[in-house]
């Protein structure tokens, strides 16, 4: 494994509409397994494919309870509504509110290339809308509703954490 650089707001790779992966090839795992890597040497809890300068439909999670790899990931449905705090990998040193939906079924590959369909709420539906984002060119500034106030050197609790 590798870890990626990650490219911040102005590359335009985070504005454009990712392209959908046509078959999982051994290049597709190995982008995988390397996004991995650097979201958890970022301390993040999510990755798209375009915030490694990819534009493809590719995302990785970890809420803390394993790691999600979705591929071609699409929003089935989502109800609900929450505002919170969230923060980006690509956008250091920044927090804002979002209002997001607070339940989501999400539909997808897996990294083997297996049909999916998460149900997720809260913390884990937030993280997903937010990865999903990134791949329609979308970033949280984009929803912001307002900046967040959080002192130097802290961030925001981890339920409201964001990328």
């Amino acid at each position: 494994m590798a870890k990626l650089p990650i490219v911040t707001i102005g590359d335009p790779v985070l504005e454009q509409k990712a392209v959908e992966v046509p078959k999982i090839t051994k290049r597709i795992t190995k982008l995988i397994d390397d996004m991995l890597e650097t979201m958890y040497e970022a301390n993040g809890i999510g990755l798209a494919a375009p915030q490694v300068g990819v534009s493809q439909r590719i995302i990785v999670l970890d809420v803390g309870e394993g790691p999600v790899v979705l591929v071609n990931p699409v929003i089935a449905s989502a109800t609900g509504e929450d505002i919170d705090v969230e923060g980006c990998l690509s956008i250091p040193e920044r927090w804002v509110y979002v209002k997001r939906a607070s339940q989501v079924v999400i539909t997808g590959l897996n990294e083997k290339g297996k049909a999916v369909r998460l149900e997720a709420d809260g913390y884990f539906a937030r993280a997903l809308q937010h990865e999903i984002d990134h791949l329609e060119g979308v970033l949280m500034l984009d929803r912001m509703l307002a900046e967040a106030q959080v002192e130097e050197g802290e961030s925001p609790s981890e339920e409201g954490a964001g990328e």
